[in-house]
């Protein structure tokens, strides 16, 4: 099981200011305070267990999660470098805390690592460009802490891309996508071997981040514009650009986005799926539910034990085979993250 984009990191700052002697998260949270009467909680170790077990697919899934290194805008250009250190740094000490159930994985070889020896492999993304303060070397360093992917903006601009902000009802582009140190941001990004992020991004900024990137790009949690008309998710025409590029977007299970409502059903999220197959490619679709970062799920699919429900949906339709579920539950999300690989080592 492949989920791209989990907030459950912010979560833990959120209620815990990141004591992590005090998360109890080999237990059912559903049953402690202060998570259990949170709608923003849908994470811990035995519901992943149990969603993987149940799905009955470990023998032929990997096994992992992208943890959001996340930070709020309000902290651009103020403390938003060392907020997102210590979001890191919670990320790594939660995992070697779990140890050896969780370990931390920076490549795909580490990935096919984890899955040999049963484990689920912990993987960091920061969310949001703010994140840099406008600086490579900070890029790096946050490469070198283990960092494999950046979106590019969270829901505000930075000085270097526009956010969907500027998609909205009679807002005006600040940077026409990217300005040209934010292409330099994205040549970094394939130097370094780190995956480049279009989530919360305007449309004119996916579109120069897959005009210049010369590695597949992601979409970690995002649905389909077509479907529901916000500008969260994404439009046809992007989806089009993402399966000639070989890209991946991640289908996002916030009800907001499956319906543009407060409810939503499995079936809802099945129907975003399978557009984005039909428009990208089956190559280029996967999950990114963005659990323990949204407060309105799709009955069926309330929280990550529930992916079992979604795989018997979509085999229900009889539009998936098991080689078709394979690639939207992980291998798809292995190739894009080799051909970046590849990209580094080119270099």
């Amino acid at each position: 099981m492949c989920s791209r984009h989990n907030d459950l990191p912010w979560n833990i700052r959120k209620f815990l200011h990141n004591r992590l002697r005090d998360f109890r998260f080999g237990e059912d949270l559903r049953k402690v305070v202060p998570w259990s009467r949170s709608p923003w909680s849908h994470t811990d170790l035995p519901r992943l267990q149990a969603g993987l077990v149940a799905a009955q697919v470990s023998t032929i899934l990997y096994w992992l999660m992208f943890w959001a290194a996340y930070v709020p805008c309000e902290s651009q250009f103020l403390d938003a470098v060392q907020l997102t250190l210590e979001q890191i740094d919670v990320i790594r000490r939660l995992t070697e805390k779990y140890h050896p159930t969780l370990i931390l994985c920076t490549s795909v070889a580490d990935i096919k690592a984890a899955h040999a020896n049963g484990q689920l492999c912990s993987l960091i993304g920061v969310e949001g460009g703010h994140s840099l303060a406008s600086s490579l070397p900070v890029l790096r360093t946050l490469y070198s802490v283990g960092v494999r992917y950046l979106t590019l903006t969270s829901n505000c601009n930075t000085p270097w891309a526009d956010s969907l902000l500027v998609d909205g009802p009679g807002k005006q582009p600040e940077h026409n996508g990217l300005t040209s140190f934010g292409k330099t941001v994205v040549k970094e990004m394939n130097r370094l071997g780190m995956l480049v992020d279009l989530a919360h991004v305007a449309v004119r900024t996916m579109q120069a981040a897959l005009e210049i990137s010369r590695a597949p790009v992601i979409f970690s949690h995002s649905s389909a514009r077509t479907l529901c008309n916000t500008t969260r998710n994404v439009p046809d025409h992007v989806l089009r650009l993402v399966g000639l590029k070989g890209g991946l977007v991640m289908v996002n299970f916030y009800s907001q986005f499956l319906t543009c409502q407060n409810t939503a059903t499995t079936d809802d999220a099945v129907a975003h799926i399978n557009h984005v197959r039909r428009i990208a490619g089956v190559d280029n679709v996967g999950l990114g539910a963005g659990y323990d970062g949204i407060n309105f799920t799709p009955e069926g699919l309330e929280d990550v034990s529930t992916y079992p429900m979604l795989f018997t949906t979509l085999i229900g339709t009889g539009q998936w085979s098991i080689e078709d579920l394979k690639k939207l539950a992980g291998l798809n999300f292995l190739r894009v993250m080799q051909e970046a690989e590849k990209v580094l080592y080119l270099k």
